[in-house]
C-alpha cells in the first residue's frame, strides 16, 4: 500500500489515504489512480475540512481535489486521464503550464478550451465575472466548461466592486465617449482583466487568455490590463492565432471536438451585457441605414409602450456619487439595479451611435443603459449648482480625454488615475438630491438641492439687491469687449 496526501496550504490539514501501489499512478504534479479504489468516498467524507482554495467535487465516475500550492488528487474516468496526458506533451505551437482563460460559455470561448489543450498542451482553468449580466447567463457554465475540457471553472461575483471602482469614478468625471456612448463594455473589461490577473496567481497560471477578435476594442482593453498588472504573463488571443475566420468555422470546429455550444448558424445579434448596459451589434445593424426591431431590445419597454403617467425619482449625492433612491440609502450595484429597474420601465437610456473604434474602424451599435442615463443626468444636474464656471469647463474638457483613455483600455494608465483625483477633489462639495421627471423615454430634472450650492436667489433675481450693482455692469463690458473694440479701430483706420 501507498499513502496519498493531498494537503492544504491554507490549514495544517492533512488528508490521508491508502491506496493500493497497482492502482497509484503519477503524472506530472498530479496523482491519478483508479475508480476501482473505492477510496473517493473517504475523500469526500473529509471534504468540510479542507479550507482556502482546496475544493472537492465530482467529476464524471471520479472525484478531484483542487487545491492550490498542494496535490491534486483525482479519481479519474478515462477521458480525464487522456487530458492529464495531453498536458504533459508540446502542444502544436507550443507549450504552456497552465492558461486561465475569460470563460462565458458561449460558442468563441467554448471551442477556445480545447484550442488551447491542442495547441499549447495545457490545463485551462475557465474563469467568469459575474458583472451583472444576469442569471441566466451563469447557469450551467460548470458543465459546459468540463465538457469542453477545462480543468476548473472559477466565478467570481464582481457586481459591487465593478460599479464602486469603475462605473462610479466614470460618472464622476462625466466620460463619455463620442457624445454618446456610456462605455459599458468599456468600464467592464479592466474589472474582468484584473480579477483574471488575481486568479493566474492563485492558481499557478503562466498565461492568460481572451476570445476577442481581432478587429475590436476588447483584445486591447484585456491586454492593457494584463501589462499593466503582471507583465510576466503570457498572453494567448486565438482569434489572432487560428485558421477560424468566423461563427460558422467555430461551429463546424466545436461539432468536430464534440463540444456542446450554445448558439446556431442562425443565430443574428452580438450582445453584451453587464450591470450598466446592454450593447447590441451585428445582422441588420451593420448597415446604419437600418432601423433597429423593436423585438432587439431586452432592457428598456419601448417609449411608445412606456406608461402614460410620468414617474418622479430623487437621487441622494454625497461627493458627486450616488447614495441613495427616493431617500432609501443602497449599494452601488443594488442602487445601479433599482435605477435599470424604474428607467427600462420608461423606455430611458436608448442609443444608437456610429462610433470610431480604436483600430481604426467605424462600427454601429444600439445601447440600452436605463439606469446610468438616469445617474448620468442626475449628477450632471447637481454640479450645476456646486461647480463655478471655470471649474465645470476645465471638467468637461478633461472628461473627453478620460473618456478616450477608458475606452482605449488604458484604465490603469497613471493619466487617468491622476485626472481622477483631480475629479474626486472638484467634486467633493457635489451634495444634494436631485428630483428627475421620467416619461416615454426622455429624463428631465423636476428638482435640484444642494447645501453647497452656488446658486444665490438673492443675487440672481431680477429684483435690486446690495451684493450686485447693475450700474457695474457697463464698466465690465467695457473692460471685457476692450481686445474686439481695439480689433475693430485698428481695421477701421480709428
Amino acid at each position: 500500500m501507498a499513502q496519498l496526501k493531498a494537503i492544504s496550504p491554507c490549514s495544517s490539514l492533512n488528508l490521508s489515504v491508502h491506496v493500493p501501489k497497482s492502482d497509484l499512478m503519477l503524472c506530472n504534479d498530479n496523482v491519478s489512480f483508479s475508480k476501482k479504489s473505492a477510496l473517493f468516498q473517504e475523500l469526500g467524507a473529509r471534504n468540510s475540512e479542507l479550507q482556502g482554495d482546496a475544493v472537492v467535487s465530482n467529476k464524471g465516475n471520479g472525484l478531484r481535489v483542487h487545491c492550490n500550492k498542494g496535490i491534486q488528487a483525482v479519481l479519474s474516468h478515462d477521458k480525464a486521464t487522456e487530458v492529464f496526458e495531453a498536458t504533459k506533451t508540446k502542444g502544436l505551437r507550443g507549450k504552456l503550464n497552465k492558461v486561465v482563460l475569460a470563460y462565458s460559455g458561449g460558442l468563441d470561448t467554448s471551442v477556445i478550451v480545447p484550442w488551447l489543450r491542442e495547441n499549447y498542451g495545457c490545463e485551462v482553468v475557465c474563469f467568469t465575472a459575474d458583472v451583472g449580466q444576469g442569471v441566466g447567463e451563469l447557469e450551467g457554465l460548470e458543465q459546459k466548461a468540463k465538457a469542453s475540457g477545462a480543468c476548473q471553472l472559477v466565478v467570481k461575483d464582481l457586481q459591487e466592486e465593478f460599479v464602486r471602482d469603475f462605473i462610479f469614478p466614470c460618472m464622476r468625471a462625466g466620460a463619455i465617449y463620442e457624445r454618446k456612448y456610456l462605455l459599458g463594455t468599456s468600464m467592464a473589461r479592466p474589472v474582468i482583466a484584473k480579477a483574471m490577473v488575481d486568479v493566474a496567481k492563485e492558481v499557478g497560471a503562466d498565461a492568460v487568455a481572451h476570445g476577442c477578435t481581432g478587429k475590436g476594442n476588447d483584445q486591447v482593453r484585456f491586454e492593457l490590463t494584463f501589462f499593466a498588472l503582471n507583465p510576466e504573463l503570457n498572453v494567448v488571443a486565438p482569434w489572432r492565432e487560428w485558421d477560424i475566420t468566423g461563427r460558422e468555422d467555430a461551429i463546424e470546429y466545436a461539432k468536430k471536438h464534440n463540444v456542446p455550444v450554445p448558439v446556431t448558424k442562425k443565430s443574428i445579434y452580438s450582445r453584451d451585457r453587464n450591470l450598466w448596459h446592454l450593447s447590441h451589434e451585428g445582422d441588420i445593424l451593420e448597415d446604419p441605414a437600418n432601423e433597429p426591431k423593436e423585438d432587439m431590445y431586452m432592457m428598456s419597454t419601448s417609449p411608445e409602450a412606456a406608461p402614460d403617467k410620468p414617474e418622479y425619482v430623487e437621487i441622494g449625492i454625497v461627493s458627486g456619487l450616488p447614495v441613495s433612491v427616493n431617500g432609501v440609502k443602497l449599494s452601488p450595484a443594488s442602487l445601479l439595479s433599482k435605477l435599470n429597474e424604474i428607467g427600462g420601465k420608461h423606455g430611458i437610456g436608448r442609443i444608437d451611435m456610429v462610433e470610431n473604434r480604436l483600430v481604426g474602424m467605424k462600427s454601429r451599435g444600439v445601447y440600452e443603459t436605463p439606469g446610468g442615463t438616469i445617474l448620468f443626468t442626475a449628477v450632471r444636474e447637481l454640479e450645476s449648482l456646486t461647480l463655478d464656471r471655470e471649474t465645470m469647463q476645465v471638467k468637461d474638457s478633461l472628461a473627453l480625454k478620460y473618456a478616450e483613455l477608458v475606452y482605449a483600455g488604458r484604465w490603469f494608465d497613471p493619466l487617468r488615475e491622476s485626472m481622477d483625483a483631480f475629479m474626486e477633489k472638484i467634486t467633493e462639495k457635489t451634495n444634494g438630491s436631485v428630483r428627475l421627471k421620467l416619461y416615454k423615454g426622455s429624463v428631465s430634472v423636476a428638482s435640484r438641492t444642494s447645501p453647497n450650492s452656488l446658486y444665490r436667489e438673492d443675487i440672481s433675481s431680477f429684483e435690486s439687491g446690495q451684493i450686485y450693482d447693475q450700474a457695474d455692469a457697463a464698466g465690465f463690458i467695457r473692460l471685457y469687449g476692450l481686445p474686439m473694440r481695439v480689433r475693430a479701430m485698428l481695421e477701421k483706420g480709428i
